[in-house]
């Protein structure tokens, strides 16, 4: 097989794998919350529990008027829908599913690459929010922006812990290179990562640029139909993206009894498991203010992460 149909093959794989994850996680939010709160959360979309409840809600969308406002830049209005969904499915390629090369494509610097287009996403909370033409857009889109710029130094400098810990920056290498030690001494970057994750996919209790009891919905307020619809799923894949980085960074991969055959379905736990717990958060915190989040990142999660990178320096000039 040519090389460039084998990395198409491949790519189109790993991709539609993790197309289907969102979409399990979407429905396992709906009733993971309903259960939680005491309700029984979708039971008629499908024959069972409301399993296709997400189907009817793509459905739905695509169905409904799509509006663009009046005084509208309808170029960058049409276009940041996209700009928030791709950075997540570029990063898919990157993160490995399983042992001898499950991934898309496997990258010597695959952690560069990552933390690199996960940036990517304040461009489109920008976009939308500018472009919109609405004071709660805008104000969403600057809360947006401020919280992104912020969060993305602790992302960085937890990540870099666990780069300098396996003396790689190949996320595959990185598995490879895990014990679970790391479980204790990388604990730390561990908590700082997943804090900075949730606050870069602006899930609760970091939803201050939607916060739809103060700004009606943030930067999403003018969106309808399928736009509106492309951002919903750029949050669902955003939560896999990050539980799937959380789970190769910190919490082993594909490591678990008889990993050489079964390396993909323990990467697949593990991933649930992490998004879960983003799920449960949701429920249990109330949103922070603007002060709250600023100073938990600069005053709590940058300090934490540089201890534990001078730690982490030190363990391995030690070893």
């Amino acid at each position: 097989m040519p090389l460039w149909l084998d990395l198409l093959v491949r790519v189109v794989a790993v991709v539609a794998a993790f197309l289907v994850l969102p979409l399990v996680v979407g429905q396992m939010e709906h009733k993971v919350m309903a259960h939680m709160q005491g309700r029984l959360g979708p039971m008629y979309a499908g024959s069972f529990h409301g399993w296709a409840q997400l189907v009817a809600d793509g459905v739905k969308f695509v169905q409904k008027e799509d509006i663009t406002p009046r005084d509208a830049d309808r170029t960058v209005f049409r276009l940041a829908p996209i700009v928030a969904l791709f950075p997540y499915l570029i990063v898919l390629l990157a993160i490995p599913i399983g042992p001898g090369g499950l991934v898309a494509q496997r990258m010597d610097m695959g952690l560069f690459f990552v933390l690199a287009v996960l940036g990517v996403g304040v461009v489109a909370v920008l976009m939308s929010a500018w472009a919109s033409a609405n004071k709660y857009s805008l104000l969403g889109g600057l809360r947006g922006a401020a919280q992104l710029l912020g969060y993305e130094l602790p992302l960085v400098l937890s990540a870099a812990s666990v780069a300098m810990a396996a003396g790689t920056l190949s996320l595959p290498g990185i598995v490879e290179a895990w014990s679970p030690w790391w479980l204790l001494w990388q604990a730390p970057a561990a908590l700082v990562f997943f804090v900075s994750g949730l606050a870069e996919i602006r899930r609760p209790p970091f939803d201050m640029p939607i916060a739809d009891s103060e700004l009606v919905f943030g930067y999403l307020t003018e969106y309808t139909g399928l736009r509106f619809a492309f951002f919903l799923l750029a949050e669902y894949v955003g939560i896999v993206v990050i539980a799937a980085l959380t789970t190769v960074l910190f919490l082993g991969g594909w490591h678990g009894p008889d990993p050489a055959h079964l390396g993909w379905l323990w990467t697949l736990v593990k991933v649930f498991a992490v998004s879960f717990v983003i799920i449960w958060l949701r429920v249990t915190y109330p949103r922070l203010r603007e002060d709250q989040l600023q100073r938990l990142c600069w005053l709590v999660l940058v300090p934490v992460a540089l201890g534990q990178l001078v730690l982490t320096a030190v363990v391995k000039v030690a070893t």
